[in-house]
């Protein structure tokens, strides 16, 4: 089978983690009987440098009639003091609005070989093994008005946190749905006791969670969520919350694996869904070898299995990443300091070697 992608390698280290992604993919398509098309297109500062704009519209044309798309991080500290719509984080939220991609799943898996590489105790995080849901194209990061204001001592910056009850049961009912695949267990995140748009959440989570009678159901408030996380988190199974409540708990759940270099995400929801590590560009590291390509590598896994549907194919990725760690290669983020790491470029090779 053929497959058509559309290729954002990004900013800071995301030429060089998707360059690695896509060796394992050809690998996997060698191994199992199929091609990957690719076409590259600019996205992030790469695109502001050439065209004045974070997602030009011939990009998003490219992505809306491609079949996935494997997108590298954006940003770093070259584009900070640009007005907002012109930044890089621009571009990704246009890339989820325009490709309606409201769903932003986060698996969170420990592999054994790296409960020594957290700061957490080995005894806390052995077998964790979540995934968080989180609503992609609403909330806080798109509500309106928005904006600064005023000058001197009178300026202000506002921002609004709004959501409406059909996005919030489509991204719930998903999130059960994936629970029903799992361990059959869903913690709907929000703070209904302060905020108004958190006790609608609630209130829709609480109404879809009926229509789910085989599914464990609860609510958390996101500071107690933030807690348990750190004390507790073999308790979660699926986790769905907001656009922002799951942007902060997601990294800091990343934290449980070794490395946010370990965290993939796969973004849904419209007929072209898009494939990325959940880190950023690291810029200070580019060029120098130490980027780890794990999470962009699963994240491809994802793609095969959510969009291409080749779920043997994406089980072969994950086995081949698990192998590679078990023999002992790391990356520099996953050691201890003093310790002996790979290079990006070899751990990437030890992955597509490892897919048989």
């Amino acid at each position: 089978m053929n497959f058509h992608i559309v290729v954002l390698a990004g900013d800071g280290i995301g030429p060089e983690i998707v360059s690695e992604t896509q060796k394992v993919l050809d690998k996997t398509g060698k191994v199992f009987g199929h091609t990957f098309e690719y076409e590259y297109q600019d996205a992030g500062g790469i695109a502001i440098d050439k065209f004045d704009t974070p997602l030009p519209p011939a990009t998003l044309a490219a992505c809306q009639k491609s079949q996935a798309v494997l997108k590298g991080p954006f940003g770093g500290p070259k584009w900070d003091k640009i007005e907002n719509k012109k930044r890089p984080e621009a571009g990704i939220l246009g890339l989820r609005k325009g490709l309606d991609l409201y769903a932003n799943l986060r698996p969170v898996k420990l592999y054994d070989a790296l409960k020594d590489a957290s700061t957490l105790k080995p005894e806390v995080i052995e077998g964790t093994d979540m995934l968080i849901v989180r609503e992609l194209i609403s909330g806080i990061y798109f509500g309106e008005p928005r904006g600064i204001h005023g000058e001197g001592e009178e300026r202000y910056g506002v921002n609004t946190e709004i959501y409406r009850t059909p996005e919030v049961r489509r991204i719930v009912k998903l999130a059960f749905e994936l629970a029903r695949l799992r361990r059959k267990s869903v913690i709907s995140v929000d703070k209904f006791n302060v905020l108004e748009s958190s006790r609608l959440w609630h209130d829709v989570a609480e109404t879809v969670a009926k229509d789910f009678s085989d599914v464990k159901f609860e609510h958390q408030i996101v500071d107690n969520t933030a807690m348990q996380l750190i004390r507790a988190p073999k308790s979660f199974d699926v986790m769905v919350t907001t656009n922002m409540f799951g942007d902060i708990l997601s990294d800091e759940a990343s934290m449980l694996t070794g490395s946010l270099g370990m965290l993939p995400s796969a973004c849904l929801g419209g007929k072209v869904a898009m494939y990325e590590p959940s880190h950023g560009s690291a810029p200070d590291i580019a060029g120098t070898g130490k980027a780890n390509p794990l999470a962009t590598i699963l994240s491809a896994a994802m793609m095969l299995k959510y969009s291409f549907k080749l779920l043997k194919e994406a089980d072969a990725i994950d086995a081949a990443v698990e192998k590679a760690l078990n023999s002992g290669l790391r990356t520099a983020d996953l050691v201890k300091k003093g310790e002996k790491f790979i290079t990006c470029t070899e751990m990437g090779a030890a992955v597509a070697n490892a897919i048989v």
